[in-house]
């Protein structure tokens, strides 16, 4: 009987753990944390969103970075298996809004309670509070591991599913990259990734708190459009967050990296610059003997009032009905572009994901195994690969797992 060793009790190392003692293996999983599935726990909220219930095509389009290497283990593994497989371990799972996938429950602890009870009736022997410090190869062969202590564990693979750098309070302190460097692979560099971002405009820190919802952003470099989305976005005390703004910063996170670029938000994406003008009208003339201030009420929530005032350059006490065309022209181009400069993105302690990791060239797409030692396995978030959000990245996490563990899994 083949003995593994998984790396790592979070999303790719309990499906991993399953999927090879499923095919007949010794499995023992090792977790630094006390408990498992702890970064799993807090993913979409606290209510787990599993995957994304899209075709095939999309699946690849969500990969920011190296989506070729994952065409095998999405064909192995796709997002329809995965939800098939959670719904045979009696997980109900539902829908929602852009095709994301999650427990019927709402509740991120079902998805790691059936995991943790199929791991126990497959009989993956689970270790918590472990601390590994080596991954032991000789030859260019996996020989085992070493446990903080200095007990070694013999294996005739392992599996290193160790998440990246992102809520490194969940125990995700880059521990898989210091394995691979050890083991002569190259790590690329890594950044925080779907993550919020910091703004340069004072007035920012004012809206802290304020969600917009069914509104239109665009992202530039000079005349460059890097992204345009329509959805929900949120004001913080440093800039902006919110799923908008998550998924943006991983596609411009290169760009934003050289130097600033400029945030446009269309507050009114439904109207046309002519309607939006005549729904003014509308309610300057429903409100014409009072102060300018006083009719914004129907267009903006209470907080961004102030903002839009000061930004349009309308004196707030100016009566509506001597407010001229070209003022109105002014409170228009603010509504319909609220513009602010993109600083920078937060840190790892705020970012749901890691760009860069293990450098896919040095593994195989199809087993996820080394290309320098034998018997080594990368899953997860460890790997350079990352996608948007929506449920994307815990599918490269499922795929990976299972691609890892069925090779591992195989018989010498």
């Amino acid at each position: 009987m083949k003995t593994v060793v998984v790396i790592g009790g979070g999303a790719a190392g309990m499906m991993a753990a399953i999927e090879c003692a499923g095919k007949g293996a010794k499995v023992s999983l090792y977790e630094k944390n006390d408990r498992l599935g702890k970064k799993l726990f807090i993913t979409g909220k606290g209510r787990c969103n599993l995957t994304n219930a899209c075709d095939m095509e999309d699946l690849l389009k969500s990969v920011m970075k190296n989506h070729k290497f994952m065409y095998s283990a999405f064909q192995g593994f796709n997002n329809w298996e995965t939800i098939g497989f959670f719904e045979d371990l009696g997980l109900s799972t539902k829908i929602e809004r852009g095709n994301r996938v999650f427990p019927q429950s709402d509740h991120s602890s079902d998805v790691i309670k059936v995991l943790e009870q199929e791991m126990k009736r497959q009989g993956v022997q689970v270790f918590l509070n472990k601390k590994i410090i080596n991954v032991n190869a000789e030859n260019e062969k996996i020989t085992g591991i070493t446990l903080e202590g200095g007990k070694t564990v013999k294996a005739d693979a392992v599996i290193v599913a160790t998440g990246g750098l992102s809520y490194p309070l969940t125990g995700s302190t880059g521990d898989g990259f210091r394995f691979a460097k050890a083991l002569g692979h190259k790590v690329t560099d890594t950044f925080p990734a779907l993550v919020p971002m910091e703004t340069k405009e004072a007035w920012v820190p004012s809206l802290q708190g304020l969600s917009l919802k069914n509104v239109e952003i665009t992202i530039k470099k000079d005349k460059k459009v890097l992204y345009q989305e329509f959805g929900e976005m949120l004001f913080t005390h440093y800039g902006v967050s919110g799923p908008l703004i998550l998924s943006a910063s991983s596609i411009v996170l290169d760009e934003l990296r050289k130097g600033e670029l400029t945030l446009k938000i269309d507050l009114k994406p439904a109207l046309s610059e002519e309607q939006l003008d005549d729904r003014i009208l509308r309610d300057f003339n429903e409100g014409k003997n009072k102060q300018f201030r006083n009719v914004l009420g129907g267009l903006l929530p209470a907080k961004m009032i102030p903002v839009v005032i000061a930004l349009s350059g309308i004196s707030p006490e100016k009566k509506v009905n001597e407010i001229n065309k070209k003022e109105r022209r002014k409170l228009l181009e603010t509504l319909k572009g609220l513009t602010m400069t993109l600083t920078d993105v937060r840190g790892y302690t705020e970012a749901i994901i890691t760009r860069g990791g293990v450098d896919v060239k040095e593994i195989s797409p199809s087993t996820m195994e080394s290309k320098k030692v034998t018997g080594l396995y990368f899953a997860g978030e460890v790997l350079d690969v990352d996608a948007v959000t929506g449920g994307f990245n815990l599918q490269i996490a499922w795929s990976t797992a299972m691609a890892a563990a069925r090779a591992a899994a195989q018989e010498v």
